[in-house]
This record gives structure tokens, sequence and C-alpha cells, in this order.
């Protein structure tokens, strides 16, 4: 299975960097990143011969989370030109951007997803447990906690900028209050929670690599990190968000 998983994403990705070239635009990699692992799971709940709920129950839950993670970032980014980090790729590389985006954005993004579905890919082949036992449960609940983090946080976030008000100003409201990426704890939550459902078998425990690569890459490269790199000097009120607000891990502001 871990084979056929990874030749899918393969062609995947070939194809969409076809596409990239075609519209020349490396950035909707961003948006099949989500649809990407609904695939892995959905093809791991079709070819697995483990326990039926548990590879069915995996499959809707990365369905879910991918489907519509996808969905908003095609309704945020199409139609607003390749997002910046990729321009600035173009520019270093110039006629050798295809190629190097090929190798570094789309066949790293792939292996990317591979990796952080290890779990799921490894509890669709496990026959026992056949049912949900107390993990799982709490898997269920910690995806849900991130789920409704992830998806009213970029909810919240896009009425904020809807207003021409908020132009140039802090989103400091809602879940934006306690914590500076609500949308990235949220993704930690939903992954730490498909692990414990998938931890429940013997074989996807070896699978915590998922989870701890995803939990990286939100914390220090491509989530918190990179993000704030240059927002202070975008927004003149964040240094003093920043201040008063989690980084990450939600928690009541500190007073000023």
């Amino acid at each position: 299975m871990l084979l056929l998983t990874a030749l899918v994403l393969a062609g995947l990705m070939a194809a969409t960097w076809l596409v990239s070239l075609a519209v020349r635009d490396a950035s909707i990699v961003d948006i099949v990143w989500g649809s990407a692992f609904v695939v892995v799971a959905v093809l791991a709940a079709v070819v697995g011969d483990g326990a039926s709920t548990r590879r069915t129950l995996l499959a809707v839950l990365v369905g879910i989370w991918g489907l519509r993670l996808s969905g908003y970032l095609a309704w945020r980014n199409l139609g607003h030109g390749e997002d910046k980090r990729y321009q600035v790729m173009r520019k270093r590389w110039g006629d050798r951007f295809p190629l190097v985006s090929l190798v570094v954005v789309f066949g790293l993004q792939g292996l990317l997803v591979w990796v952080v579905s290890l779990p799921i890919q490894l509890a669709a082949g496990a026959d026992e447990p056949t049912g949900l036992g107390p993990v799982a449960w709490a898997g269920i609940a910690l995806w849900v906690l991130g789920f409704g983090f992830e998806t009213i946080g970029d909810a919240q976030l896009a009425e904020f900028k809807a207003d021409p008000g908020h132009e140039g100003q802090v989103m400091d409201q809602g879940l934006w209050r306690y914590t500076r990426h609500p949308n990235y704890f949220g993704d930690f939550c939903v992954w730490w929670g498909l692990f414990l459902v998938a931890a429940e078998t013997v074989p996807a425990r070896w699978g915590i690599v998922g989870p701890v690569v995803m939990s990286f890459l939100l914390l220090r490269v491509s989530g918190v990190a990179m993000l704030e790199k240059t927002i202070a000097k975008r927004r003149p009120g964040y240094a003093t968000y920043i201040e008063r607000t989690s980084a990450f891990f939600p928690r009541p502001p500190r007073r000023a």
C-alpha cells in the first residue's frame, strides 16, 4: 500500500506541476495540498484490508478536513495571481524555475503528504482492534476541536478582511484574541487527533513521525515562523499583538 500511495501522489503532483506551467502559477500546489491527503486516505480505505470501521472513519475525517481546506484556499487564492513566495523563487531561478519547482515545490509537498499520512496508511492495513476504544474517541474529540478552530478562525479572518475599514489593521478578535494562529493550531490538533484514532492499532504507532513532521512544519517552517518574519513590518500594531497574544497554543491575552 505504501508504494501504491507514493506512486499515486507522484502522479498527482506531476499533473499539478504541468498545470502550473500552463497557467504560470506554482501556488496552485497549496490548493491541491489538502486534497492530496484525501486521495491518500480514500485510497488507503479502499485498498486496505484492516478493520473497516477505523479505515472508513479516518478517510471520512481526512476527507472533511482536506476538502474544506482545498475549497477555502481555492476561494481565497484563485484570481489573485501567484503567491509571493513562488514569485521570489521564480525570479531567483529564472529559466530553471520549472524544473526546480518540480522537485522543490511539487515533489517535496508530495513527499510530505505521504509522510504525514503514514498513520492513516498503516492503520488501514491493521485488523485489530476492530472497534474504537477510548484513545480513538479522544482522537475524534481532538480532531473536532482542531477542525473547529481552523474553520472558525478562517471564517473570522475572511470576514475581518472583507471590511475595507480594517485595511492595515491587526485581526485580534474572536479566536485570534487567544492565539495568533488559530488555523495552524487547528491543523496541529487535527493531525494529532487522527494519529490517536489510528494509534489504537500497533502498526500505526510507528506513524507518529506524521504528526511530528506536521507540527514541525506548522511551528518552524511554513507556518508560524514564515508568516511572522515580515508581518510585523506590514502591520504596525502587530508587535503589540505579539506581546499580549500567544503565538500558537490558545490562552487568555496578557494585560498590557
